[in-house]
């Protein structure tokens, strides 16, 4: 295809060739560093926050493989399991290794994300300029990604570093298939292949690489042989698009293969309770919101409830005519603004996550476009340095307006790294924000709990009820409450539930260890005895039902039952107070020298010996 003869038709423009002057590697490194040290800076204060209690005790915290830190049995258990709903080897086998480094603090786990974080930023400059030619323009779009309120997410939640660590691979494999685009040959296409797979490992999300690597094959790449002259030099011979996508069939096939292994570890997570049309008018409003808090980014959450039946029909069918049209326009321009690639790209990489297939229970998640946003970044940086070319804005104008936009950015990033320095300050904000949001109620009630503030908790957690009478947390905690107030029957009718409101495990041993404590509150020490048994079935390995079972055991007056159950206790949690309550039974058994070992244990392991021999003797008489 010719360009237009008619000169009334739009001209390219020659702005879009790459900067004449080639940067020095001096320079790079500088503005490297000046990146790198903003984004650590700026992000320094989410160290000291501590682990999310909304799944940061499942996947790191109270996780026994990840707690191991990185053994051959944790890489082992990393590969089969699919716990969590996901498959992400890479990034159980990453929080392993925190362990192994930094212990259960969550200083290093923040740490390494912001680090990652940093890292992304800088290869995403690299590899822009490395391909466009444009050092400022490169510049502009890593530090829109650095600095933008958005990504906070991804960076200050220990359980996302799938996204940061997906992100670095997918990275890394772009900046291989540039090396192999200029030179092709079969190592050069391998390492492509293994930055894939890794990435793949990391988090599912990357399965749309091999469309992403067809986008960069028409721009910035040029490999369709385009007759738009107004693109940055060709990096290799041109292909036609069916060879393209043939050179790409391993890649799609990895992708495969991926979304097969997501699929069906995410089976018992999908919602299928939404009907297709209620699906495709939230991704519809999903892409607009998204936008929308690009250029605001203000009411952030973790979590945006899903509206159901209740969507807007009227803005979902705007919001979605208004992505067919600009789509549809900016394809017609895409010969003289081809970095308009930019467009599809966002609307192609959300695609696994803007809720056609629901997973979970909200409509949309920050988190999800940290690849994404890197195609509308690209147009605001590329438009914006023609716009200033083309109405002949000052260097020092323009200058000042792109600092004055970064510098507003860095201040609503400050205030959201903020919030998540504090779970209370976090869901409490977030139930500002978001309309009927029982999972914030949960959260927060979960918080003030931690806190002692449990009178401050009940309110949130019946208001969750009100919101989602099946909900499963608020049920647990509520019926846990009425087992503290001595409302045992109460307890135990809530603890009943929870099994028909959730497939979750640990919700369901928790209320059965629970109710074990109400039934031996209640001299009921058979049906105690079941249901700590139902758990060890469940959960071999689990300390908290050998201990209770231990207790309804002597407490039943079967004193070398309890002593084995203690001692098992003891061996899979070797604290102060499993060991002195084996040191007590061992004692009321007449085996006194036993128990005298079994204190000195208790003595080393324990930090506050007194502390412990209190909590034995309230477990004893409760």
């Amino acid at each position: 295809m010719d360009l237009p003869a008619n000169p009334s038709q739009p001209k390219p423009e020659t702005q879009l060739k790459p900067e004449t002057n080639a940067p020095s590697n001096r320079q790079k490194l500088i503005l490297v560093l000046l990146l790198a040290v903003t984004t650590i800076a700026v992000y320094s204060p989410i160290i000291g926050a501590p682990f999310l209690n909304y799944d940061d005790a499942l996947h790191v915290t109270e996780n026994a493989h990840v707690r191991a830190g990185l053994t051959w049995s944790t890489v082992k258990w990393a590969f089969q399991t699919n716990a969590t709903s996901d498959w992400h080897p890479v990034t159980w086998l990453s929080h392993a290794l925190d362990f192994s480094l930094f212990g259960p603090s969550p200083v290093g786990p923040h740490a390494i994300n912001v680090l990652l974080h940093a890292t992304n930023a800088i290869l995403i400059f690299l590899l822009l300029q490395s391909a466009t030619g444009f050092l400022w323009r490169s510049l502009g779009v890593a530090a829109l990604f650095a600095l933008h309120p958005l990504n906070v997410e991804s960076v200050a939640w220990i359980s996302e570093r799938k996204d940061v660590l997906s992100m670095f691979f997918f990275l890394l494999a772009l900046a291989a298939y540039g090396c192999y685009v200029s030179r092709p040959g079969i190592a050069r296409y391998l390492a492509v292949t293994v930055m894939f797979a890794l990435a793949l490992m990391s988090k599912a999300q990357v399965i749309t690489f091999p469309l992403a690597l067809l986008l960069l094959d028409y721009w910035p790449l040029r490999r369709f042989g385009s007759d738009d002259l107004t693109q940055a030099p060709r990096t290799s011979v041109s292909k036609s698009f069916v060879a393209l996508v043939v050179e790409k069939f391993p890649w799609f096939a990895l992708s495969a293969v991926s979304a097969f292994i997501t699929m069906h570890a995410e089976s018992e997570a999908m919602q299928a309770k939404y009907p297709l049309w209620v699906r495709l008018a939230n991704a519809a409003l999903a892409y607009g919101k998204y936008l929308q808090k690009t250029v605001w980014p203000v009411h952030l959450a973790p979590l945006y409830p899903h509206p159901g039946l209740a969507i807007g029909r009227a803005a979902s069918v705007t919001s979605g005519a208004a992505i067919v049209a600009i789509s549809i326009l900016l394809l017609i321009f895409r010969r003289y603004r081809p970095y308009f690639v930019g467009w599809y790209w966002f609307l192609g990489t959300l695609v696994p996550m803007i809720g056609l297939v629901q997973i979970s229970i909200h409509s949309m998640a920050d988190r999800y476009a940290y690849i994404p946003l890197l195609g509308i970044f690209t147009i605001i940086c590329w438009s914006a340095a023609e716009l200033f070319q083309k109405w002949r804005v000052p260097e020092g104008v323009s200058i000042a307006a792109c600092l004055a936009v970064l510098i507003a950015l860095g201040v609503f990033l400050s205030l959201q790294i903020d919030l998540w320095r504090d779970n209370v300050r976090l869901w409490t904000h977030t139930l500002a924000v978001t309309e009927r949001n029982y999972t914030a109620e949960d959260m927060l009630a979960s918080a003030l709990l931690a806190e002692g503030k449990i009178q401050e908790a009940i309110p949130h957690l019946r208001q969750a009820l009100v919101y989602e009478p099946n909900d499963a947390m608020a049920t647990l905690n509520l019926a846990t409450f009425d087992q503290m107030q001595g409302n045992y029957a109460a307890a135990l009718a809530g603890y009943e539930k929870v099994p028909h409101y959730t497939r979750n495990q640990g919700f369901i041993q928790q209320a059965l260890i629970n109710s074990g404590y109400a039934f031996m509150s209640l001299a009921q020490y058979d049906h105690a005895k079941q249901a700590f048994a139902t758990v060890l079935q469940a959960m071999p390995a689990n300390a908290a039902a050998f201990r209770g079972l231990g207790l309804a055991e002597q407490r039943s007056g079967n004193l070398p039952v309890a002593i084995k159950c203690y001692a098992k206790t003891a061996a899979l949690e070797p604290d102060g107070t499993n060991l002195l309550l084996l040191a007590q039974a061992y004692e009321a058994a007449g085996q006194p020298e036993a128990a005298e070992i079994a204190r000195q244990n208790a003595a080393k392991a324990s930090s506050n010996l007194n502390d412990d021999a209190a909590t034995v003797q309230r477990l004893l008489t409760q």
